[in-house]
């Protein structure tokens, strides 16, 4: 009992004396040394994975294709190639756009009369070689409104592969020669392009300084010719007053400078009456109301001599 004494008390007193000691409290150096010990665990346990695990799947592979194009690109440039494959397939862009689905299948152009589509496309700046993706709308419309026979366009990408363009052209109106050059002009005398090929040479021609401002009377004037329109070729603006007519067979035709349209129904009336068209003259003057002018081409007039000296010529001795 007494050794069991003793144990008893020597627990009381340490549970006394515990109870006196200062309980640690927890605080930040606790839960800072808990938390690297815990970052040192996961850092041990990731370096202790495989490094072939780690790495993305498929890294091998890529970076070899990575490479290839790497050295693919660079062998081209190198080479001097870069411009052929241009030259063939397009700038870079475009063909990788082309390679995905994103080219020009379809190409729907409405509003053309006058020019060809072949025109068009070249004008908006589109062939094989250009993809859908980086074709600039705006820059096409702004090259197709710079085209002299086109005074406005509309152009549209509609994905995923066509090209949608819309023009209204300017009416050419007349062929318009000054100084040797051949201009088609439209119904205000505005110039639209220089005239370069056959597409437009039914066109009725004015021929002069500012005769372009003035076609309208001219066309007038034809239709004040009724039949005999088609057989006028060209109306000659004479310092810038009056209108000389170039008719199919070479003759002249000159016109006052008061009242046109008379005059020319008046030729129309001759015509009709005398196939003034079909005499060897070089010219008809119709500047004067109550007469007609008319110059004989060199042969007819040397014929017309002769006849006149034969004519004239005294009769010989005994004839009545």
């Amino acid at each position: 009992m007494d050794g069991g004494g003793r144990l008893l008390g020597s627990v009381r007193a340490m549970a006394v004396t515990s109870q006196r000691l200062p309980v640690p409290v927890p605080g930040p150096q606790l839960l800072v040394s808990e938390r690297s010990r815990r970052w040192f665990r996961s850092r041990r346990s990731a370096i202790a994975v495989p490094l072939a695990q780690r790495l993305p799947q498929r890294i091998g592979t890529m970076l070899a294709l990575g490479f290839l194009a790497l050295s693919i690109g660079a062998g081209t440039v190198m080479g001097g190639h870069l411009d052929t494959l241009r030259e063939s397939y397009g700038e870079p862009k475009h063909m990788l756009a082309r390679l995905v689905g994103l080219g020009i299948d379809r190409v729907t152009i409405s509003g053309i009369a006058e020019l060809s589509e072949i025109e068009v496309l070249v004008a908006a700046g589109i062939d094989s070689k250009t993809s859908l993706a980086f074709f600039d709308a705006d820059e096409a419309r702004r090259r197709l409104e710079a085209t002299p026979l086109i005074r406005e366009a509309t152009v549209r990408k509609l994905y995923p592969g066509e090209v949608s363009i819309t023009l209204v052209e300017r009416e050419p109106y007349a062929l318009w020669q000054v100084k040797g050059d051949l201009f088609l002009i439209a119904a205000d005398g505005t110039v639209i392009d220089k005239m370069d090929d056959g597409r437009f040479a039914r066109l009725p021609l004015v021929v002069g300084d500012d005769a372009n401002k003035r076609a309208k009377e001219y066309l007038a004037l034809l239709a004040d010719a009724g039949p005999m329109a088609p057989r006028i070729r060209a109306g000659s603006l004479i310092s810038g007053r009056r209108w000389n007519l170039k008719l199919d067979n070479g003759m002249d035709v000159r016109l006052p400078e008061v009242d046109p349209a008379a005059a020319v129904k008046r030729l129309a009336g001759l015509e009709n009456d005398m196939h003034l068209l079909d005499k060897d003259l070089l010219a008809i003057d119709l500047r004067q109301p109550d007469r007609v002018v008319m110059r004989l081409t060199e042969e007819a007039a040397a014929a017309r001599a002769e006849q006149l000296k034969s004519k004239n010529k005294p009769k010989k001795g005994g004839e009545a």
